[in-house]
């Protein structure tokens, strides 16, 4: 900072020799983390739901003392439930959440996608639980499952969404 000669302390001015220079790699990355990372984020959510849908109809465990393998619609007796109604479900509002481009759609989708994730990690828990001494294998289509609501989450986190600003009462 450089001092006019006559300014006292309290009254210095700052002088500028030219035009403050931006370093354009980091205006790059700004503009990726504003313009273009929500935007793929979105994409990655809704793969994710459509993945989460798939996921229900895969293997998730094996048990080997009854020699079956659940998924999220069938398990031995139904002792577990089905899961999957609900994970589908929730696959669903939240797709068409995703779609919608308002504030409160983004909202309630947060909700929605932090409720599946509750519910996966209440299901994982279950269905890969010990018992009698006996641990079940786990399959593939638990750990998909598992990714699957998580990446919901992380989408609806950082909704695509252009807020446009309002203007001021001519009055």
């Amino acid at each position: 900072m450089a001092r006019h000669g006559s300014a006292k302390a309290p009254t210095a001015v700052r002088i500028c020799s030219g035009p403050l220079k931006i370093n354009p790699s980091s205006d790059r990355k700004r503009e990726f983390f504003n313009m273009t990372f929500p935007k793929i984020l979105q994409r990655i959510g809704i793969i994710a739901c459509v993945l989460l849908v798939i996921t229900c109809f895969m293997p998730w465990t094996f048990y080997k003392d009854i020699n079956q393998t659940f998924t999220g619609f069938y398990s031995f007796q139904n002792q577990y439930g089905k899961p999957g109604k609900f994970l589908c479900f929730n696959a669903v509002i939240a797709f068409t959440l995703m779609m919608l481009p308002k504030v409160w759609a983004k909202r309630t989708n947060l909700f929605v996608c932090a409720l599946a994730v509750g519910y996966a990690i209440k299901t994982f828990i279950l269905f890969t639980s010990c018992y009698n001494a006996y641990c079940p294998e786990k399959k593939a289509g638990i750990w998909l499952m598992f990714l699957a609501t998580f990446l919901m989450l992380l989408s609806s986190a950082f909704p695509d969404l252009k807020i446009k600003k309002e203007k001021a009462l001519n009055s």
